[in-house]
């Protein structure tokens, strides 16, 4: 049987084809933009919004730039009438935000729908009734008169009402299944209802033609659009307004035709979300007017934030090819795609493209949605389809690298790969970045961290256990995470600098956890740590201990160091501004000979070597965290006068106090 016998065309074509729209190539004004987010959308979700959901996202499309918003039905449930009522009550529509209620033509209907009004400055309210072929006769067993005589009679209460109310309203009326309809009887029941309110261009009806089911291409669906432009009545006093569906996945082409075609006005949702396939996406309309050099009038320059708060309001979930919104969108896996990527960045950057934007795979710069070109763009690690490390990740088990750790993930990844032959599952990547990052503690574990407050900071009292043995050790530091650093510094004599940190929240069912990542530096080459855990402190300690651990196993440290000598140096870092051998001496008991000798032989620095390594990491501390002159900094370390400072902080770092201070 061959099964497509069964289907067959079911849209008309109007009486008198034109093709005014096919000679536009591009669409030089924006459309005024309705949102039927609140009532489209949400009556398509599993879990329709609660009263406080749809506040929040009512907010939402207020900052996005929507200036008509369609709130819901306000006689189909209690919630959409309270939401309403909520609106209003609650002083939340902006003066330049008219909201948009739906109703049938049905006067119980519409009575209700004008109560939940009540009090509010300015509306849209929105009248249909069903008019295609199949309705008419499978449905409502109506003539076209009499389906036209319903739309009538709705449009005559709507008038009748408003009349009776304070408030300033606006109708709108669609002829709902439009694509089945025959279109010159949809212009028909149109220019009835016009004729009964008789709008004018001061106080404009809007006239909205729905693809309520998509089942034509869209050239048909711009005829359709261009034909009833050219009929309606009072056509200076309507808005003709396009509503798309996305059955056929044409919703975009319907829309951007359809505007070529005459219309006005589009009805869509963020994202495409609404009944069956959805309706058509607003995101997607006004980013493909900005790449034609047109401005939308909405603002979607940061749009990894209004996402969230949409896939968390709706719980429906952004496609990672999405465009313009989703993850992958502007990521190259393909090395001859990165390459061509990266070579006209640099054309760019030299000044070669002008003000325009011409980048080779990008149609938009990234960077105007609130993109980054390092994470959403070029991976240092895709190369040959297996630059989606980072991707699989943040998007399978939710952990978000930071951008520094990214490059020596990838060639992990990458390496093992290669070594087994073939591409890695997700959960590949995991145990690897588990058994390489999360779980290394070859040479020691934090067993358990107390903190104290005090004046000039965090006195963190750590105990570091190797095998059976366990030692506590104390230190200060400017928070909890710095104190820790400087307690493993001082056991086992080791110098680094904690230069990155990141955490983030990692959901998964019921449970929440943090995922924390520590990067610490020494000798120009990082190591990485990362620590999962409920609780936030105790997760960056985890990656902090991690890090350590491979420093520590790279320098085969066994052990810790004595305790004496960790008095010893704990002493000079506490005292560094003025302290002398000769008090180390007294303190200690000890001869400064043996003193000299001790700390040379345990430490392999020189007492002055100790106390200037004390003194510059004060320094550090200071030029990063407080706006104090280089004199007074030099001045409170120890150093009598700031010349003779500036020349041993550049000796030992490579730039002088106020450049390193610029490039903190």
């Amino acid at each position: 049987m061959n099964v497509a016998e069964k289907y067959g065309r079911s849209y008309f074509m109007p009486p008198e084809v034109t093709y005014d729209w096919v000679r536009k190539d591009i669409i030089e004004n924006p459309p005024v933009w309705c949102s039927v987010d609140l009532r489209d959308g949400n009556q398509a979700l599993i879990e329709p919004m609660s009263l406080e959901q749809k506040l929040e996202f009512f907010r939402m499309l207020v900052d996005i730039g929507f200036k008509e918003i369609e709130v819901g039905f306000p006689a189909a449930s209690d919630t959409e009438y309270q939401f309403l009522r909520a609106l209003i009550e609650r002083n939340m529509i902006p003066e330049d935000v008219t909201v948009q209620v739906l109703t049938q033509a049905r006067e119980h209907i519409i009575r209700k729908t004008f109560a939940a009004l009540e009090g509010v400055p300015h509306a849209i309210v929105h009248l249909y009734n069903s008019t295609s072929v199949a309705q008419r006769e499978q449905v409502f067993g109506k003539s076209k008169e009499e389906v036209k005589q319903l739309a009538v009679d709705g449009a005559k209460l709507l008038l009748e009402i408003a009349e009776e109310m304070e408030g300033d309203f606006r109708f709108e009326y669609s002829p709902e299944s439009f694509p089945g309809t025959e279109v010159d009887y949809a212009v028909e029941v149109c220019n009835a209802v016009l004729d009964v309110w008789q709008p004018k261009a001061s106080h404009k009806a809007i006239i909205n033609i729905p693809t309520t089911v998509q089942i034509a291409m869209p050239h048909v669906f711009a005829c359709q659009i261009e034909y009833i432009h050219k009929h309606l009545k009072y056509r200076d006093a309507v808005v003709l307004s396009v509503h798309p569906h996305n059955d056929r996945g044409c919703g975009i082409s319907d829309a951007e035709f359809g505007v070529l075609a005459g219309a006005d006005r589009v009805e869509g949702t963020l994202f495409g979300n609404g009944e069956r396939t959805g309706n058509v996406d607003i995101v997607t309309l006004a980013m493909n007017m900005m790449c034609h050099g047109v401005a939308s009038g909405l603002d979607f320059s940061q749009i990894n934030p209004i996402r969230e708060k949409y896939e968390i309001l709706t719980g429906m979930h952004v496609y990672e090819r999405s465009p313009y919104a989703g993850d992958l969108v502007f990521t190259a896996f393909s090395g001859s795609h990165q390459d061509a990527i990266s070579k006209g960045m640099a054309w760019r950057d030299a000044g070669k493209s002008g003000e325009r934007w011409e980048v080779p795979y990008l149609p938009i710069d990234p960077q105007d949605l609130g993109r980054e070109y390092e994470s959403d763009v070029i991976r240092i690690n895709s190369q040959s389809g297996k630059g989606g490390i980072a991707f699989i990740l943040k998007q399978n088990f939710g952990m978000a690298l930071p951008a520094q750790m990214r490059e020596e993930v990838g060639y992990l990844m990458k390496g093992v790969s290669d070594h087994r032959h073939k591409e890695l599952a997700p959960a590949d990547v995991y145990r690897i970045f588990e058994d390489s990052y999360i779980k290394p503690r070859e040479v020691f574990d934090v067993a358990e961290c107390h903190f104290k407050q005090v004046p000039n900071g965090i006195i963190a009292s750590v105990t570091i256990q190797q095998g059976k043995e366990k030692r506590v050790i104390e230190a200060d530091g400017n928070g909890r995470l710095d104190a820790v650093s400087n307690a493993l510094k001082l056991y086992f004599g080791i110098s680094y600098e904690l230069s990155v940190y990141e955490e983030h929240a990692v959901s998964r069912g019921s449970s929440s956890k943090a995922a924390s990542y520590v990067g610490v530096l020494q000798n120009g080459s990082f190591q990485w740590g990362v620590g999962i855990d409920g609780d936030i402190i105790k997760s960056s300690i985890a990656a902090l201990v991690v890090a350590v651990n491979k420093l520590a196993k790279a320098a085969n440290m066994t052990q810790g160091r004595q305790e004496r000598i960790m008095d010893m140096m704990k002493y000079i870092q506490d005292h560094s501004q003025d302290v002398t051998l000769e008090e180390m001496s007294q303190v200690f008991h000890l001869s400064k000979p043996y003193v000299s000798k001790y700390i040379r032989e345990n430490t392999g620095t020189t007492f002055q070597e100790a106390v200037k390594a004390a003194r510059m990491k004060r320094a550090r501390t200071m030029l990063k965290e407080t706006n104090r002159t280089v004199e007074s900094i030099a001045a409170e370390v120890g150093y009598e006068t700031v010349e003779h400072f500036n020349r041993l902080f550049k000796k030992a770092y490579g730039m002088t106090p106020v450049q390193f201070r610029r490039n903190k």
